[in-house]
């Protein structure tokens, strides 16, 4: 049986694969399709959905991984699709490399974390397809095809799975950099009042805010010349491990006994935070531990302009209806994308407000007000994580779907990676 990260998506697949060549990945595709069988790739089961869910074949990338070949001076770099993140980091250090953006999760496989249009913050940053210069991907007929332009690449950087099993990819990086985090409490009303002002003003600008909580926590990287003074490894550990994690899980299980408690818990893990300062390198500093609290959510991306409108609305609909929320909205800010067809800020900037709930709790009528709103709103699910939309009303909020749709039937005629998930936000049949 495998289960995701969260713990809440199992499947029994009848066959579980580890190719270590991408030969071997196209045989495996050919095999599934001539039985009739589904296939879907797994990298670190960090989606929150049913992309991999399947009784077919279930392969794991892992084994292709590493850097291939990597040029300083252009930045061009060729990695296999099942690199972890983490992993990725290091490698590039040793050539004096970096990804110009991350997200807060450093243990996605790439190609899981690239397919969902995984991002950070920054508002003239894009996503992580953004950086995708080509890709090696294996199609349903077992052919071995590398993307490079025209609408099939731009298909297939956020395909969520759908056109084949990505095997590898050409990147575009930046020289190394360091980062100088500031992380600070404000009061939430003057953050919205200010928004345009902290986005625009720092290089990635991201705040959380505990429902109840009259304080935002906001963190704000700037490119730094400084030298690194990163905290020590003690300071560090209480910091991310005893506040950010036990102390969050612990009084999550209370607000789970206890959800009338829900508020006063959640100011007073607001009201713990500390602030800090510190400059590091750049990947050190965008990623957090995750390794206590397991939960499971929802991401929307909302037009920039409508993030203050969007997110006033989610806090009201949590008050009115009573909704007990003990995990923080997370927001973030992304520049417009025009690489990927299926990218949640295709064609403008964009605000993602992002929703949790701690294991074991009621997630539905939170998670369902929290789309409607967003929706309301021209708002876009994120591909990995929950949403009930489908491929009629997807359609209705991305300009280049039928372009996307014309690729996907033509690499994968037969649904041979279509499962249950694919099936409702595609309309496959």
């Amino acid at each position: 049986m495998w289960t995701n990260w969260a713990g809440d998506q199992t499947c029994n697949p009848s066959k579980i694969a580890r190719p270590a060549t991408v030969d071997e990945v196209s045989r495996l595709v050919t095999e599934a399709a001539s039985r009739g069988q589904t296939v879907r790739v797994v990298g670190a089961g960090h989606s929150f959905g049913g992309n991999v869910l399947t009784d077919g074949t279930l392969l794991s990338l892992d084994n292709l991984s590493g850097i291939h070949h990597a040029d300083p001076a252009t930045g061009l770099v060729r990695i296999g699709a099942g690199t972890r993140l983490h992993e990725l980091n290091r490698l590039l250090d040793a050539h004096g490399l970096a990804m110009p953006n991350l997200g807060d999760i450093n243990v996605q496989s790439a190609a899981g974390a690239i397919s969902t249009a995984t991002h950070g913050t920054g508002r003239k940053l894009g996503n992580l397809a953004t950086t995708v210069e080509s890709i090696e991907l294996v199609k349903a007929d077992g052919s071995i095809v590398e993307l490079s332009s025209g609408d099939d690449l731009r298909a297939a950087r956020v395909s969520v799975g759908a056109l084949g099993v990505i095997t590898a990819y050409t990147l575009r990086t930046v020289p190394s950099f360091r980062l100088r985090e500031e992380r600070t409490k404000m009061p939430l009303a003057q953050v919205l009042a200010e928004l345009d002002e902290h986005v625009d003003g720092n290089d990635h600008f991201q705040f959380f805010v505990f429902p109840h909580a009259r304080d935002v926590l906001a963190k704000l990287l700037n490119r730094s010349t400084a030298p690194a003074n990163p905290p020590s490894r003690a300071a560090e550990y209480i910091r991310d491990i005893v506040v950010e994690n036990r102390a969050l899980d612990a009084m999550s299980k209370v607000g789970r006994r206890w959800p009338t408690q829900i508020p006063r818990l959640n100011r007073t893990l607001t009201a713990i935070a500390s602030s800090s300062s510190r400059v590091d390198v750049s990947h050190r500093v965008f990623s957090s531990p995750r390794t206590a609290a397991r939960f499971t959510e929802s991401e929307w991306a909302v037009p920039r302009a409508a993030c203050g409108e969007v997110f006033r609305a989610i806090q009201a609909e949590i008050d009115s209806q009573g909704l007990a929320v003990n995990f923080p909205l997370e927001v973030r800010f992304v520049a417009a994308d025009e690489a990927s067809l299926l990218s949640p800020s295709f064609g403008r900037e964009t605000a993602y407000i992002a929703v949790h709930m701690y294991e074991g709790m009621p997630w539905k009528p939170y998670f369902e007000a929290v789309q409607r709103i967003a929706t309301e709103h021209g708002g876009r699910p994120h591909w990995g994580k929950r949403h009930s939309l489908d491929a009629a009303a997807l359609a209705e909020v991305y300009p280049e779907w039928e372009t996307f749709q014309t690729v996907r039937r033509a690499y994968d005629p037969d649904g041979v990676f279509a499962n249950d998930h694919i099936r409702r936000i595609f309309g496959v049949e």
